[in-house]
């Protein structure tokens, strides 16, 4: 099995005796783009100032290349870091931004003038060069903290939350030049953020992260159609949760008259917004109910209905964006596929 280029094994951090991470165990492979996922208080940033040097460990190893770093102070560690708030020297121009870390390496001078004219090319400032931060728009600032930290050509770069600054249609824009950015030069890429959305768009894979601990790891997809627990479920695109009684005939009784036949056997489940449809007439008698539309909004792609169940409970269903919606206060009757239900663990 080939090494992998970071590895993280029983990382434990305590502040003040509360674990921000707790005997966590990790990998990431060389040129993987990994997404560090998670809600305030997670554990992500945490981990990420370990791997960078910023914060210590309080037990198990940081291995970078097969490498124990986990003794060696920031500026000696293979890895760089861009931070949210770009950190940028406001008083260097991009050039003398981007080839500041090269200077302090000591890098010749003609060396230093061929890499930081490739880096600024390779995402598109090449005309820039000259240019003070504060004349830079806010994408472009940070395209120049990421090519300053990949200029070094480090095996791992480090995110914390690096679209975080920008707004909507400039981060989703961002986010596609910054997947192109490490596929071009191969690095390893770990990334915190807590856009689950941005998470699965950009990453090889994504880490949930719960209080410290991993609650699933895995590609995108896979999270998200087979989330393994209520909390990744319910983090990763708000599904519906659906639990009940196993019947010794592999149904699942789950109240309010509805019956689950599902694909698996279990006694809990998570059902996506967009895998229900409305259907006319009675629900059927089993992977169906009857509901009330409570609210509903349209959100440019389609309608977000949510929807009042006979027990009290709601979901959240979604409907194409060329559908008439019912109106609020109107009966509905929903049902969806058995593969739909995907089987919740804890």
């Amino acid at each position: 099995m080939a090494t992998p280029l970071l590895r993280l094994a029983g990382v434990t951090k305590r502040f003040g005796g509360v674990p921000a991470l707790d005997a966590l165990d990790l990998t990431v492979a060389p040129g993987e783009f990994l997404a560090l996922l998670g809600g305030s208080g997670s554990g992500k940033s945490t981990l990420l100032r370990i791997v960078a040097g910023f914060e210590s460990a309080d037990a198990g190893q940081v291995l970078l290349q097969g490498r124990d770093i986990g003794a060696l102070p920031p500026h000696r560690r293979p890895v760089s870091m861009v931070f949210q708030s770009y950190a940028l020297f406001p008083h260097l121009s991009v050039f003398d931004n981007v080839a500041y870390g090269l200077r302090r390496d000591g890098v010749p001078k003609a060396e230093i003038a061929r890499r930081v004219a490739e880096a600024l090319a390779l995402v598109g400032l090449e005309g820039l060069a000259a240019r003070r931060p504060a004349q830079l728009s806010g994408g472009q600032r940070q395209r120049v903290a990421l090519v300053r930290s990949l200029v070094k050509r480090p095996p791992l770069l480090l995110l914390d939350e690096p679209l975080g600054a920008l707004d909507a249609g400039l981060r989703e824009r961002t986010g596609f030049e910054l997947r192109a950015l490490q596929r071009a030069t191969g690095a390893g890429f770990v990334m915190v953020t807590h856009d689950q959305a941005e998470a699965l768009a950009l990453a090889d894979r994504v880490a949930v992260l719960e209080t410290g601990r991993l609650a699933q790891v895995g590609p995108p997809r896979e999270l998200y159609e087979r989330p393994a627990t209520r909390s990744v479920a319910a983090f990763l695109g708000a599904a519906n949760i659906l639990e009940g009684r196993v019947r010794a005939d592999g149904a699942v009784e789950c109240g309010a008259g509805c019956l689950l036949r599902p694909a698996h056997v279990a006694p809990a489940f998570a059902l996506r917004p967009e895998r229900i449809r409305l259907v006319a007439g009675d629900p059927p008698a089993e992977n169906g109910i009857a509901a009330r539309v409570r609210d509903l909004a349209f959100r440019g792609d389609g309608w977000m209905a949510v929807v009042a169940l006979p027990n009290g409970g709601e979901w959240r269903v979604t409907l194409p964006a060329d559908a008439a919606p019912p109106a609020p206060g109107d009966p509905v009757a929903l049902a969806w596929a058995p593969e739909a239900l995907a089987p919740l663990s804890a």
